[in-house]
């Protein structure tokens, strides 16, 4: 498939403003990010573009005394793992995780290696939303559990789920690029307990997990609260990210209205994640 790069830049620029810019436009359809000078790059799959969208997220930064200006060029897709290789390094969290990809050679040992091709997907650990959950992972004991990793990406959170002692993994996301993408990089970290599937929430209607992670965006998140509550059993455990701290708040009141215990947040640049507790 075929990409659209859009190339966005905010005057005056703020790291706070982009991750602002990265979230909006996560909202119309775009699903990868990279940082630029004074802006950032987005990616969009070519059919899903739409300008006019693009301009409407232009007056929303306007209202925020931010002007953002922007170009965009088509990516072939045949270019787009050559982007990814040209700008991917390893990513290391809290010294014990380390994702790289199959083309990085790395000396030093870690209690969790795993490899991602991410191609189209987001999820290497490179952004703060996703280097938060592995962190919120690394702090869980996911033993004889079964985990969701719904919204899955590259599912690098599944892999690490399964790699810390989870019975089983589900791992779920609604593009083919992602699905095939995540079929991958379970086979190439060994992972025999993980399913991957198409779809969205409505995939987990009458399932049961004892986790569940969902690393998506803000609308998503408050649109399948609900389904999620719904296949936890008292205890389970939802650990959140993909949303903006001026988020929290409605994101802690859906979950609440679910039964969903806040319990904690972690927090990086503008970006959260939480953890939450499914109560009687």
């Amino acid at each position: 498939m075929d990409y659209i790069e859009v190339e966005c830049t905010l005057k005056p620029y703020s790291e706070a403003m982009s991750d602002v810019c990265s979230a909006k436009l996560g909202e119309i359809g775009f699903e990868s990010f990279v940082e630029a000078e004074n802006g950032l790059k987005a990616y969009i799959p070519k059919p899903d573009f739409s300008e006019a969208s693009l301009k409407t997220i232009c007056d929303d930064m306007q209202e925020l005394n931010i002007a953002l200006t922007y170009s965009f060029q088509e990516i072939p897709t045949q270019n787009w793992n050559a982007l990814w290789e040209s700008g991917f390094n390893p990513v290391v969290i809290t010294d014990e995780c380390i994702i790289k990809a199959p083309f990085h050679s790395i000396d030093k040992k870690y209690a969790y290696e795993l490899v991602i091709e991410p191609k189209m997907s987001f999820g290497t650990g490179h952004h703060e939303t996703t280097s938060l959950m592995v962190e919120y992972m690394l702090d869980t004991d996911f033993q004889d559990m079964n985990v969701l990793d719904m919204g899955c990406g590259t599912a690098v959170l599944a892999i690490l789920a399964s790699m810390k002692g989870a019975r089983n993994v589900t791992a779920i996301d609604i593009e083919e690029w992602a699905h095939l993408n995540s079929l991958e990089n379970v086979e190439r970290n060994n992972c025999k307990n993980i399913d991957v599937l198409r779809g969205d929430a409505q995939l987990i209607n009458d399932k049961q997990y004892d986790a569940i992670l969902a690393n998506i965006n803000r609308n998503i998140l408050m649109n399948d609260i609900e389904k999620y509550a719904a296949c936890l059993p008292e205890k389970g455990i939802l650990i959140l990210s993909g949303f903006l701290t001026q988020d929290r708040e409605a994101i802690k009141k859906q979950c609440l209205s679910h039964r969903l215990a806040f319990e904690s947040e972690k927090q990086k640049n503008n970006w959260i994640a939480a953890k939450f507790v499914k109560t009687h």
